[in-house]
């Protein structure tokens, strides 16, 4: 039966606004997420019939989506949202969304690969990408289904970077927008990509009438990689800024959204009872009178725990009037475990925080307090009582610790921020702003950081939150919107 036309706006994701586990006794049990997208969806309110198209991720969500047919999901486990959950293949999920989009995009858009012995695009690779074609074909062929006639179409993320082209060829009269949610690789990095796949990617893309990005850098290193693998033509503005990219006769569009924290909720959230607890217990860990340095990350490999460890112990080793004065409360919650080279991380996250423990630690001080159990509540309790807030990734789209730690710091924070973040664009004035790779600058950036005067560091938290809160998250999904 064919699935009525109804919506005039869709969001397109991976992840949806709710997750399900399956019961022993074949019950199903709803968990609702948040984050920047559904507050953003949230705002332009229940009557504006809006459609959320997601991929089923686990064996709970496939259930559900197979009981709600080619229908929308109970609206009561959604929050009200209409939302259409894709029961993929599990095969064909697998390859695309391991394989493709985390094994590959995700390592090419933050520099990850260790090029002496990888990436080796083979056979596998070959099949994998088939995958993700047809995951990407999927989620075109249910916009397509549900779209009213010139309907809005916002697509996230690398994950369904060919949805764009492919539903243009479907339904030419969308509206279709993509916002890439990570950084864009520069074109000689970007072109370690097979020939074919790198164009492929482009042209998934510029399928879009516009295509937007966290940071004008990697707006400009889409471009750049638009010139130099398709040969298109690049639009500039009096600045040199990319502005659009001209190809096969269509031009696309670009444009830049930096997605801001939610000041209302953070503020709101982090004095509620359950962190006041895990702030009474993260304070008596660190003990009287220690200042703190602070990290909230998964075990990502671009987020660089190791290094910000690292120079931890050449802080203590070469500042030795630190030792017992300073706890780093180390966050670092288990990330995409089902992957081999990112359970050896987690554990290389966990041998040096014992090394450093074991090397400087005394009866009455743990110099890393390192934390593997996900909790919400007791990283937002980090955030409030932070000294120092330690965000050295790689590389990164955004970076949203680095904006929420200043919204909640009770006291002020001294913000030692990765340059490769996209939120230094943002917050780089008022951040001790350091090479990620560079383990000795770090090290003296903490040092400075912890020498930091009260006043000068209230002053600093002060503009960084006012910035980090620019386009919250509703802010920032409207502003999407309006552009298309």
């Amino acid at each position: 039966m064919a699935v009525p036309r109804t919506a005039p706006i869709l969001v397109a994701s991976n992840r949806g606004p709710v997750s399900y586990t399956l019961g022993e006794d074949g019950s199903l049990t709803a968990r609702r997420g948040g984050g920047g997208l559904v507050s953003g969806l949230s705002a332009i309110g229940p009557d504006a019939n809006a459609v959320w198209v997601c991929a089923a991720l686990g064996e709970g969500d496939r259930e559900a989506a197979r009981r709600a047919g080619d229908s929308h999901l109970n609206p009561g486990d959604t929050g009200g949202q209409q939302v259409r959950m894709l029961d993929i293949a599990p095969d064909v999920f697998a390859a695309a969304y391991n394989g493709i989009a985390n094994s590959v995009l995700w390592f090419i858009h933050h520099l990850l690969y260790q090029t002496p012995v990888e990436p080796v695009f083979d056979a596998e690779f070959a099949d994998q990408w088939a995958a993700y074609e047809a995951y990407n074909a999927a989620f075109a062929d249910a916009l397509a289904e549900e779209a009213v006639d010139e309907a809005v179409v916002l697509v996230q993320d690398y994950h369904l970077a060919l949805v764009p082209a492919m539903l243009r060829e479907r339904r030419p009269d969308l509206r279709i927008g993509h916002f890439s949610h990570t950084p864009w690789a520069p074109p000689d990095y970007y072109r370690l990509l097979p020939d074919d796949v790198a164009a492929g990617v482009l042209r998934g893309i510029l399928g879009g009438d516009r295509a937007a990005f966290l940071t004008e850098r990697w707006a400009g290193a889409f471009a750049d990689c638009c010139a130099a693998v398709l040969g298109a033509e690049i639009v500039r503005d009096g600045d040199g800024a990319a502005t659009a990219v001209r190809f096969e006769g269509r031009e696309t569009r670009l444009g830049v959204h930096g997605l801001g924290a939610d000041a209302d909720f953070l503020r709101q959230r982090s004095r509620q009872a359950d962190v006041d607890e895990r702030l009474t217990s993260l304070r008596a860990q660190i003990g009287p009178d220690r200042k703190s340095i602070v990290r909230v990350d998964r075990t990502e490999l671009s987020k660089n725990i190791v290094r910000g460890l690292l120079a931890y112990r050449r802080l203590l080793e070469t500042h030795p009037e630190w030792r017992e004065r300073v706890v780093h409360v180390a966050f670092a919650y288990p990330s995409r475990q089902d992957l081999a080279v990112y359970r050896d991380y987690t554990e290389r996250v966990r041998r040096i925080a014992d090394e450093i423990n074991a090397e400087y630690g005394t009866e009455g001080w743990t110099p890393v307090a390192l934390h593997v159990k996900d909790d919400f509540a007791r990283s937002l309790a980090a955030y409030r009582l932070a000294d120092v807030a330690l965000v050295n990734p790689i590389r990164d789209g955004m970076n949203l610790v680095a904006k929420e730690v200043p919204v909640v710091s009770e006291r002020g924070c001294a913000l030692v921020l990765s340059r490769e973040a996209g939120a230094h664009a943002e917050l780089g004035d008022d951040a001790l702003v350091v090479n990620p790779y560079d383990v000795e600058a770090t090290a003296r950036a903490l040092d400075e950081a912890l020498r930091m005067s009260d006043g000068e560091r209230a002053d600093r938290t002060k503009r960084l939150a006012a910035a980090a809160t620019a386009l919250p998250p509703q802010a920032w999904f409207l502003a999407q919107l309006r552009a298309l």
